[in-house]
């Protein structure tokens, strides 16, 4: 085995980052090429007129082990704080509190047998091991099944509809499960979920993470878009990046996988059409920053004939700072009006819906505003997606692909990141070892 391997990564997310890492510990040779001018992906931080905050909200769950164990090599552990947050539902006009047997309880917008048939539901999926038996089970029939129309309707229809709009019975079981789980199973107790953040926010770890590859040798390019991966007699033989041609053995995109037909030019037909048939829905996610806080909830979802978002994520709620940050997501397909309009536009429309979740708010809380969009931000996972996914390991030797798609059926997340990594630097280990 060559110990001094060139390898090529594609994107700085946390992905990348940790692929760069765990190859760099092989001995192999590093370099990361990233379009942006920032390291991070979907975690990467802006400033927000004065305020280091995350374009995109995250938050830790106390079952996210290969996060925990990053921080410990890293020595970040004493950077991870846990805070006992509030859950809303935001139901046809009325704040209700929500996420305990107590809220359910008191929620006058089901009956008791329905509110019966949920709990189970939750119970039941909290217990799951093998995701395997609800992958190829439409999500939306499952939940009705489960909960009932009734409750379906209530709890779930809108948030499924207005994040995947006509995907929106197109989901596998699997997908929903885990996200039912991981949240379910953050809890200090059966009253209590408790969620976590890193002091400092994810920059904290994107930054030792940098520090980390640089120090072992490994080089990150800003700013720097690869044009094509330059494939000879089936293989991988270098990168073109303007009009330089530089030599490499492996290349490993993280970036999202729909770029790798127009990367890799050379890639067989039918391995691009597999690649193409995973579809994605784009986000718009606007970011207020408000005088008071909006509610005392770090999560809100949201069914209300007259709001058209799934929910709002009142950040300051879960990382206290000194004034209240609110993330309202539109995830929406680009085919959808709506993502013509301005981020102006999106923004006042947020803004529009806030007095009707807290009657008190006015106009004149929100000291800063922005939007962000990122074209690939929910994967669609439908019946059958663990068949659907193109293996990591491309036709093309040394040529090696993942994304967010890969955590399915676990959710988005820095630690599925790092636990897709792992898997992925095994798949480039194994080929070179051959």
């Amino acid at each position: 085995m060559n110990q001094h391997e060139n390898c090529v990564i594609v994107g700085a997310g946390p992905m990348g980052l940790m692929c760069a890492m765990e190859l760099l510990k092989q001995g192999k040779s590093v370099d990361i090429y990233e379009t942006d001018d920032r390291i991070g992906g979907m975690s990467a931080s802006f400033d927000f007129d004065g305020l280091d905050i995350e374009r995109y909200y995250h938050f830790i769950c106390k079952t996210d082990y290969p996060l925990f164990e990053l921080l410990k090599e890293l020595d970040l552990t004493s950077k991870l704080r846990w805070t006992d947050t509030k859950m809303g539902f935001f139901f046809n006009g009325q704040l209700y509190k929500w996420g305990t047997p107590l809220a359910l309880l008191n929620f006058d917008g089901l009956g008791i047998i329905s509110k019966m048939r949920y709990a189970m539901h939750v119970m039941y999926t909290k217990s799951i091991k093998d995701w395997r038996s609800l992958d190829k089970i439409n999500a939306t029939a499952w939940l009705r099944k489960w909960v009932g129309v009734k409750a379906y309707d209530v709890l779930w229809r809108s948030l499924f509809d207005l994040k995947f709009f006509e995907f929106a019975d197109e989901l596998s079981a699997s997908w929903i499960g885990t996200r039912i789980k991981r949240v379910g199973l953050s809890r200090k107790n059966l009253m209590q979920e408790q969620m976590g953040y890193l002091e400092g926010g994810s920059k904290v770890l994107l930054d030792a993470m940098e520090q980390y590859i640089l120090a072992k040798g490994g080089r990150i390019h800003l700013r720097s878009k690869i044009d094509r991966v330059v494939v000879e007699g089936g293989r991988v033989v270098g990168i073109a990046v303007g009009d330089e041609q530089i030599s490499c053995s492996r290349v490993i995109s993280t970036a999202p996988i729909q770029y790798v037909p127009r990367l890799v030019p050379d890639l067989p037909p039918d391995f691009a059409t597999r690649i193409e048939r995973i579809k994605n829905i784009p986000v718009a996610c606007v970011i207020l920053k408000l005088r008071y806080p909006l509610s005392e909830n770090f999560w809100m979802n949201i069914n209300d004939p007259t709001i058209e978002i799934p929910g709002v994520i009142e950040y300051s709620n879960l990382n206290k700072m000194s004034q209240s940050v609110l993330y309202a997501p539109f995830y929406m397909p680009k085919t959808h009006p709506k993502w013509s309009r301005s981020n102006e536009e999106l923004i006042e429309e947020v803004i529009g819906y806030l007095g009707k979740i807290n009657p008190k708010f006015s106009p004149d809380w929100v000291l800063s505003r922005y939007c962000h969009r990122y074209d690939y931000a929910q994967t669609i996972c439908p019946p059958g997606f663990f068949d659907m996914l193109p293996p990591m390991q491309t036709p093309v030797h040394g040529l090696f692909m993942a994304d967010t798609s890969y955590y399915y059926p676990e959710d988005r997340s820095i630690n599925e990141s790092i636990h897709v990594a792992k898997s992925l630097v095994a798949q480039v280990t194994h080929e070179i070892q051959e």
